[in-house]
C-alpha cells in the first residue's frame, strides 16, 4: 500500500467517522421525534433503530478501512471489498445529494454537501482504483 492510498483512505475513513459519530445525536439536534405524532410508537422505535444502525455502521467502515489500509494483516482482496463497499456507500450518499438534495433552503448548505459527498467518494475511490490495478 502506498503513501497515497493510505493518506486518502485515512482522510476518508475519519470524515466517515465523524459523520457517524455526528449523526448520533442528528435527532435530538434537529429534533426528529417532534414531526412524529407522539402515537406513532413503532414508528420512532424504526427510525431511532435506523438512525443507530447507520451511525454505527458508519463508525465500523471507518474503523475497519483505517485497520486494513494501515495495518499489514490484510490482503489485497480484503482491501479491495472493504474499498468497494465504502466506495458504494459514499457514491449512492452522493448520488442521492444529486437526485434529492438535501440542505435546499441555503445553496451553501446544499452544495456543501455536495462537496464533501464527492470529496469523500474520492477518498476512496482512487485507492480503489490504484489497488486493482497495481
Amino acid at each position: 500500500m502506498h503513501t497515497l492510498e493510505r493518506i486518502l483512505t485515512t482522510v476518508g475513513s475519519v470524515i466517515t467517522i465523524c459523520f457517524g459519530v455526528w449523526h448520533f445525536f442528528v435527532p435530538k439536534i434537529w429534533n426528529w421525534y417532534s414531526h412524529i405524532a407522539p402515537e406513532a410508537t413503532e414508528l420512532v422505535a424504526a427510525v431511532r433503530a435506523i438512525n443507530v444502525f447507520f451511525s454505527l455502521c458508519l463508525v465500523v467502515f471507518g474503523v475497519v478501512n483505517i485497520l486494513f489500509i494501515n495495518g499489514n494483516k490484510a490482503n489485497k482482496y480484503a482491501i479491495v471489498t472493504i474499498l468497494s463497499a465504502t466506495s458504494i456507500l459514499w457514491l449512492t450518499r452522493t448520488i442521492m445529494q444529486l437526485v434529492y438534495p438535501q440542505g435546499s433552503m441555503n445553496p451553501a448548505i446544499q452544495y456543501g454537501m455536495l462537496a464533501v459527498f464527492v470529496l469523500v467518494t474520492l477518498c476512496f475511490l482512487i485507492p480503489l482504483c490504484i489497488v486493482i490495478t497495481e
